[in-house]
């Protein structure tokens, strides 16, 4: 998958629009290009034109957004246009289901922050994964992630790490479920 996620610095760029869904974060002609040229110079491309607060700054780690970020298709090319950007972690107060698996998948943090929360961040924050805390200015915001997406990012791992982290045990069920029940398995008299 990626590499483990370490805290991540820096100044977020704001993006107080609800609803930005995956077709705005990267339009469907886009991608046709193959991944290896980068989908990052596309992100919101055709949301520039109608909303100044679309043209993100470059070298922008973290991005502060509106509810039900990433909502729509399950375009998975809408993570890759903000993770070639250099978008490491992405605050909004819910996410679309489909993009927020996908994002973990690709190594994007998609930490659920209350909108109220989300406004009193100001200047330089660290997202800290560890903690489930936002470190700024004005002290210290929790946020949330599922537990699993948790454990997947801190590790570094994809769906399949996560299954072999828990080989041992998926044996002791097995086991108990051929003591249990010898009859449920194929091939066993």
């Amino acid at each position: 998958m990626t590499k483990a996620f370490p805290p991540v610095t820096g100044t977020p760029a704001r993006l107080p629009l609800d609803n930005v869904d995956t077709d705005q974060l990267i339009p469907a002609r886009f991608m046709s290009r193959p991944r290896a040229e980068g989908y990052g110079r596309f992100l919101l491309h055709d949301l520039k034109a109608d909303t100044p607060a679309a043209d993100l700054p470059q070298g922008a780690r973290i991005l502060i957004a509106g509810r039900n970020f990433g909502s729509g298709s399950s375009r998975e090319a809408a993570v890759y246009a903000l993770v070639d950007f250099g978008i490491r972690a992405v605050l909004a107060p819910s996410f679309g289901d489909i993009f927020a698996g996908n994002a973990v998948n690709n190594g994007l943090l998609p930490a659920r922050v209350e909108a109220d929360a989300l406004a009193a961040i100001e200047g330089e924050v660290t997202v800290d994964l560890q903690t489930c805390t936002i470190r700024h200015a004005g002290g210290e915001t929790p946020f949330q992630v599922d537990p699993v997406w948790r454990e997947k990012l801190l590790n570094g791992w994809d769906d399949i790490d996560l299954t072999a982290s828990r080989a041992g045990e998926i044996a002791a069920y097995k086991a108990r479920r051929l003591s249990d029940a010898p009859w449920s398995l194929p091939g066993k008299d």
